[in-house]
């Protein structure tokens, strides 16, 4: 049947079981670094942080990436890489890129990996993990200046 898409259910330890419709499906073809054999993956948003999404490996259940957009802790930050670092993408403009980075918890401070970010092409749901060309850190900390926050009252 035409406009029928099927879902899959994915069993995770952070989330339960999601039902993930199979064209919100990433594909990172060489996995990610440490994480060669994970490629398929789903982006999810978390309801209680805005800024942070999730990449969860559907294939291991166990594994949720905490991911943000470097340029809402960095504004300065500009990627650059070989271009064949991003041949199979398939982009049809760097536009068509998204770039987002790694976020974990090291300790008691939230870290980003701005060495290594993760770029997306969103309208064919490929990425791949890259290095960047400039001296960006693996671990650069998140202070209480570089989170920006929010008024609630």
């Amino acid at each position: 049947m035409e406009g029928v898409s099927s879902q899959m259910d994915v069993h995770t330890t952070r989330f339960g079981t999601l039902s993930v419709p199979e064209q919100d499906e990433l594909l990172f073809p060489q996995g990610l670094i440490g994480l060669e054999d994970c490629r398929r993956w789903v982006v999810l948003t978390d309801s209680d942080n805005p800024a942070l999404g999730w990449l969860q490996s559907i294939e291991h259940g166990h594994i949720a990436l905490g991911v943000v957009s470097p340029r809402r802790f960095v504004s300065d930050y500009q990627l650059r890489v070989d271009r064949d670092e991003l041949r199979f993408l398939e982009l049809a403009t760097e536009h068509d890129a998204e770039v987002v980075v790694i976020a974990s918890r090291q300790e008691s401070d939230l870290t980003l990996n701005l060495r290594a970010p993760l770029v997306i092409n969103v309208q064919q749901r490929r990425g791949c993990q890259v290095v960047a060309k400039d001296a960006y850190p693996v671990r650069f900390a998140l202070t209480a200046q570089t989170i920006p926050l929010r008024r609630t009252a």
